[in-house]
């Protein structure tokens, strides 16, 4: 069974292509233009141990906003494609993930639901040209479109470890989620349905 997606979008404001593979080995090529959002989506794709082609040609001379958040959308839609039905996953996962001083803590559910309960304890403004605030807005985008409930959060001393630290804990949240579960049939629901 193949759970890969490929997913493109294009607006007045950005253009973005994405493969995915849920059963790959974690390789990345990344480039948004947004050096801190790439790099965090590396690590995404590498503890996921989701293949991940993306890239983004967006407004920068505008912000980073349009490119990131669309970015985020396309890999949701393209994690919902992967799972199609979500036949056979174990549905569920939650990592703790500590990065020197910091800590993150991520809970998922990809059965559908879509929700988001995040909280990431930043004290600047920007990491390179990526705004904290672009962060959870992120996490928000991608749990719409793939149908995720994600609960996320992070604390510490350096805004770079808790960025890091929150993705990673995120990837192995959602690596375990969209797991083949060998002894399921059919949708992990007692409603027989997402």
């Amino acid at each position: 069974m193949s759970r890969t997606a490929s997913v493109s979008r294009e607006t007045k404001e950005t253009k973005v292509r994405l493969n995915l593979d849920l059963d790959g080995s974690g390789h990345a090529t990344i480039a948004t233009g947004v050096g801190f959002f790439d790099h965090l989506l590396e690590a995404f794709a590498h503890h996921s141990m989701i293949d991940l082609e993306l890239e983004t040609n967006g407004d920068l001379q505008v912000d980073e906003h349009h490119t990131v958040e669309d970015t985020a959308l396309v890999l949701g839609t393209a994690i919902a494609e992967a799972l199609g039905d979500r036949s056979g996953i174990q549905r569920f996962g939650n990592a703790v993930i500590p990065m020197d001083e910091a800590v993150a803590q991520a809970a998922v559910d990809v059965g559908g639901r879509p929700y988001a309960v995040i909280d990431l304890a930043f004290t600047t403004e920007r990491i390179g040209r990526l705004g904290t605030q672009m962060i959870p807005h992120v996490v928000e985008a991608l749990a719409r479109t793939a149908g995720m409930t994600v609960h996320l959060t992070a604390e510490g001393g350096n805004d770079h470890h808790i960025a890091e630290a929150a993705f990673k804990a995120l990837a192995r949240s959602i690596r375990a989620a969209v797991a083949l579960d060998e002894r399921r049939d059919g949708v992990p629901s007692t409603k027989g349905s997402t």
